[in-house]
């Protein structure tokens, strides 16, 4: 299996992107300067950061790189004083430090100190503000803080004082502190013999949106003078929404401010590309490559691949690698072959299905890898082409995946799936939604054909995510399907049409992995709340892939569970998506436990 964090190997063809990294950090007439390495969560940040970095180190011994992950810092102290401090302290360790350099380091952690006390001070409440605890770090007399505190001082007085406070702050004392830290900053790095400083700042988006903001402010500390580099890892649209969510009570806003305050900080935006299928099938068979052959026939196969992209990366394909192990003498041969099968069936799948992201194509792997070796602990070998095939239908179709492991238990499925394969869907009976879905059609004709296999040990390996559908839905998801998820099931209607407008963005996994977790909620209530409802076919509304998954999840709700709040959502999404016929027929189901849903849909069709 493969560690779920960064590589050191390239596996991803980003070598263009890190020389334009290194061009920039290494041309002094662009320093200081902000770089933006812009991507989805999971597309290759952290690695191509790290690769970036190492080969610096490798090029100029006195170059000082390091790496701040402001989610490690998030809930200790403010993230503006830590990624300071982190910075001394990694200069700190320089061996050979002269005397003016302690001195000057000396001076800029009492700085970073004050700043800190400063950030403090603003948090504690009217007995500290008016006991002279901050009054001399300001510069505040006390006759500027009692004017609002002869009487009792209410809620209101105490936000005055605040900004009587942080006034005082933007305008004097600090703003001269600012220049002073910069100047002497500055002064530091000439006298350490740092040829330049770079700062590789990681895993902010993961950040509440108060932290992303401070260490976007710390950083504009160091963008006057010196040579001095930020690289900031993360998901653009995660910091953008820091940034609206910091002044979304301002009043008149017409622009995309948090555009514009990306645009003014970022000066040179990298942005990460999704993989294509052929370059999603380069990267799987990469991995499985690399868990195949030696590490030394590895790194030569490795290096093969990275010559003939060179000569033609836009005519390159990973089978002819195969030709570097013609004689057929390689141990793990048939293995190798077998591999190189398995990434060309996985890649348009996961390109499409997964959005081409490293690393859900990674941890699809791993769990592959994790069922084959729970068979083996139990004496049993599954094919790794049939369990691959079956997995693409549990991450990009749980619904009918579910239906398919609950027939092939009853011994119902060889048939209905026969005639699927052999292209005579319309004769299906138990899997007659999915008729004309063509993911699904598509899918049955993909190598191998499972009809004549006996498919109930690869399912009983599954039964995890069979029971623990929530559980493995949290753990699967994006960050930014994760809060779609937690909005839609919000039951406020703000919330659901936010995640309604960001639900574009997501891949199919992460959408059909929504549609399951919040058919679960539904299933769990006794009277299904109407919001939920809503939620659930207004996202499925903006999926018309998932119709039939939609139709199939409704199909399993009992009529006991509808009440007649929810008709008129699922009349309008009847409407909308051309489903009529199928859902009337569901209704008729429901009218077995609650009589009248049929008639009510029936009425609000004919409007």
């Amino acid at each position: 299996m493969w560690k779920d964090s960064e590589t050191e190997l390239d596996f991803l063809d980003y070598d263009y992107l890190i020389q334009t990294l290194q061009s920039i950090i290494t041309d002094d007439s662009l320093l200081p300067a902000s770089i933006g390495v812009y991507g989805d969560w999971g597309s290759g940040k952290s690695s191509l950061m790290y690769m970036c970095k190492e080969r610096l180190i490798k090029e100029d011994e006195k170059i000082k790189c390091l790496v701040f992950n402001g989610w490690l810092f998030e809930n200790y102290e403010d993230a503006k004083t830590a990624i300071l401090g982190t910075i001394l302290d990694e200069i700190s360790k320089e061996t050979h430090l002269t005397k003016k350099a302690q001195e000057i380091i000396k001076g800029l952690y009492k700085s970073v100190d004050k700043f800190k006390l400063v950030k403090g001070a603003l948090k504690y409440g009217t007995d500290f503000l008016v006991t002279g605890g901050i009054c001399s770090l300001l510069g505040i007399t006390m006759n500027q803080v009692l004017k609002y505190g002869q009487e009792k001082i209410e809620v209101t007085d105490l936000e005055k004082i605040k900004s009587n406070i942080e006034s005082e702050l933007n305008n004097k004392e600090l703003r001269e502190d600012i220049r002073k830290f910069q100047k002497a900053f500055a002064s530091l790095l000439e006298e350490t013999k740092i040829s330049r400083l770079v700062v590789f700042i990681d895993e902010l988006d993961r950040c509440r949106p108060d932290t992303i903001l401070e260490t976007l402010e710390a950083i504009k500390l160091f963008l006057f003078k010196g040579k001095v580099a930020f690289v900031i890892g993360a998901d653009e649209r995660h910091i953008s929404y820091a940034v609206k969510s910091k002044f979304r009570d301002i009043e008149g806003i017409q622009i995309d401010i948090g555009k514009e305050y990306l645009e003014k900080l970022i000066q040179y935006p990298i942005r990460i590309p999704q993989l294509n299928a052929d370059e999603v099938e380069i990267y799987i068979a990469c991995l499985l490559l690399q868990s195949e052959l030696s590490e030394e026939n590895f790194q030569k196969a490795l290096s093969w691949i990275v010559e003939k992209k060179k000569e033609d990366f836009e005519r390159f394909k990973i089978e002819s690698i195969i030709t570097l192990f013609s004689d057929k003498k390689e141990d793990n041969y048939s293995n190798i072959v077998e591999s190189l099968s398995i990434a060309n069936q996985l890649a348009f799948v996961l390109s499409n299905g997964l959005h081409g992201n490293p690393r859900q194509c990674k941890r699809f792997l791993n769990s592959m890898y994790m069922r084959v070796q729970m068979a083996s602990y139990k004496n049993k070998k599954l094919d790794r082409k049939i369990l691959a095939k079956i997995m693409m239908l549990e991450y990009i179709k749980p619904r009918i995946f579910n239906k398919i492991a609950e027939m092939a238990a009853d011994n119902s499925l060889s048939k209905e799936l026969t005639l699927f394969e052999n292209g005579t869907p319309e004769n299906s009976d138990k899997l007659k939604i999915w008729r004309e879905d063509n993911w699904f059609l598509n899918w049955c004709k993909i190598d191998p054909i499972l009809s004549d296999e006996n498919l109930n040990t690869y399912f009983y390996f599954t039964r995890t995510s069979l029971d623990e559908k929530i559980s493995r839905i949290s753990s699967f998801l994006s960050p930014e399907a994760q809060e779609i998820l937690e909005q839609l099931l919000s039951k406020s209607d703000v919330k659901i049409q936010q995640a309604i407008k960001s639900v574009a963005n997501i891949s199919d996994a992460d959408a059909a992995a929504i549609l399951e977790a919040m058919n679960s909620s539904m299933i769990s209530e006794t009277t299904i709340a109407k919001e939920l409802m809503k939620s659930f076919l207004l996202f499925a509304q903006q999926r018309t892939e998932l119709a039939n998954d939609t139709l199939s999840y409704l199909q399993s709700l009992s009529g006991s569970q509808i009440n007649l709040g929810c008709i008129s959502y699922i009349a309008e999404y009847a409407n909308k998506m051309n489903k009529k016929v199928e859902i009337l027929e569901i209704a008729s189901q429901w009218d077995k436990n609650k009589q009248g849903l049929k008639i009510g849909i029936e009425k609000l069709l004919e409007k």
